[in-house]
């Protein structure tokens, strides 16, 4: 009987997984789309059969459950006895919509199975309670590792009020990322490029100085591949100690002005900073070093509801989260390529006044590889 048992729960188990992972697949659709909320997705089963299916797919919008929900009874299912397979746990309270908890006890669910627990402290398993009174069974933390490092920048914005710091440089195979002549595209291939702009879907709000302005004049937007219309607004966010930013560059200039917020100092000429506030947004941010302060900016972003910040700020900024320990996550792109430059100064990936020691070094954990094309990207986690 023992031996059946075991044999009835690994079949369970094995069954469990196969329908977590179709739900961590449907949570995924919701990337750059969901913030503040995070990316969830939910399966309905019944007699071993998928009645239903859904995804979180924007804040304010119905949640995973609810959308697998409707979706099983457009289908003409009875949700009665199913079993829910969830990302995260079903959410216990009020919000831009009602308790998913309330639902599912209304349906008639029999058993949920969650990936992982609500990482908010007030909230945290409070859902689990309410279902498990209410006779449901409950089966938490199953593929929790997966599921959490979907949401990783949620994870953190919700316990640090803070945004997740992801930080992404192209450099060529010597750390340069132009020549001397300021020449910086393209170091890397199509492939790498769009990998960077998918990274920009998935963040709130990107981060560069005003060098890069000056240098590049960029857009800082994010669009399909052959439009320069932008598929959804992204905070652009300009360190410029000395409001040096000029009026006709592009994130001042053009149609998405409202989403630029740039970063100034009191050392600022008056005169400047005023021009600029007629244009766009205009912080005006504590000094350190001579500097914008960026922990201050950091807490003030998360205030916003910045849940994720993409820094492509070049060498100096670059340097300044990272030896700062500001960041969370890179995304390092290798062209195979070498600049060199003897006798002149290139641009490299991180600059400032760099490590004196090695005990300075910021430690990178879980690194790893990948080919996109020519390219290689590396990315990690900064301890």
């Amino acid at each position: 009987m023992k031996c059946a048992d075991s044999h009835a729960a690994a079949r369970q188990l094995i069954e469990d997984r196969r329908w977590m992972q179709l739900a961590l697949r449907l949570a995924r659709k919701g990337y750059g789309w969901t913030s503040p909320n995070p990316m969830v997705g939910a399966v309905l089963v019944k007699n071993g059969r998928l009645i239903g299916q859904g995804w979180h797919h924007k804040a304010g919008m119905p949640h995973a459950e609810i959308d697998a929900m409707n979706d099983a009874r457009r289908r003409g299912h009875s949700i009665k006895g199913a079993t829910l397979y969830v990302t995260l746990e079903p959410c216990s309270t009020t919000g831009r919509t009602p308790p998913c908890t309330d639902a599912i006890i209304s349906s008639g669910i029999a058993r949920v199975v969650a990936a992982t627990t609500d990482p908010n402290p007030a909230h945290s398993g409070r859902g689990f309670d309410i279902l498990r009174k209410h006779g449901i069974l409950v089966s938490t933390n199953l593929l929790s590792e997966t599921a959490a490092e979907l949401n990783e920048a949620f994870n953190h914005w919700i316990l640090n009020r803070t945004p997740w710091v992801i930080i992404k440089a192209a450099m060529t195979l010597d750390g340069k990322i132009a020549t001397a002549s300021g020449q910086s595209r393209w170091i890397t291939g199509p492939k790498a490029r769009a990998f960077g702009m998918r990274l920009r879907l998935g963040a709130d709000a990107i981060l560069v100085g005003v060098n890069t302005i000056l240098a590049d004049n960029p857009s800082l937007t994010v669009r399909k591949k052959g439009s320069d219309t932008p598929i959804k607004p992204l905070r652009r966010i300009i360190l410029d100690s000395h409001a040096r930013t000029p009026l006709t560059a592009r994130v001042i200039s053009d149609a998405h002005a409202t989403w630029t917020t740039v970063i100034v100092t009191q050392a600022a000429p008056a005169r400047r900073v005023a021009q600029l506030a007629k244009k766009v947004n205009v912080l005006v941010a504590p000094a350190k070093n001579g500097r914008v302060d960026l922990k201050w900016l950091l807490k003030t972003l998360g205030a916003g509801q910045i849940t994720s910040l993409l820094v492509e700020g070049g060498g100096e900024v670059n340097a300044s989260f990272l030896l700062e320990r500001l960041g969370n996550r890179l995304f390092f792109f290798y062209a195979p390529k070498i600049i060199g430059g003897h006798g002149s100064v290139t641009p490299l990936a991180v600059a400032g006044n760099g490590a004196r020691t090695l005990q300075e070094v910021p430690t990178l954990k879980d690194c790893r590889w990948r080919r996109l094309g020519d390219d290689l990207m590396l990315t990690a986690r900064i301890a």
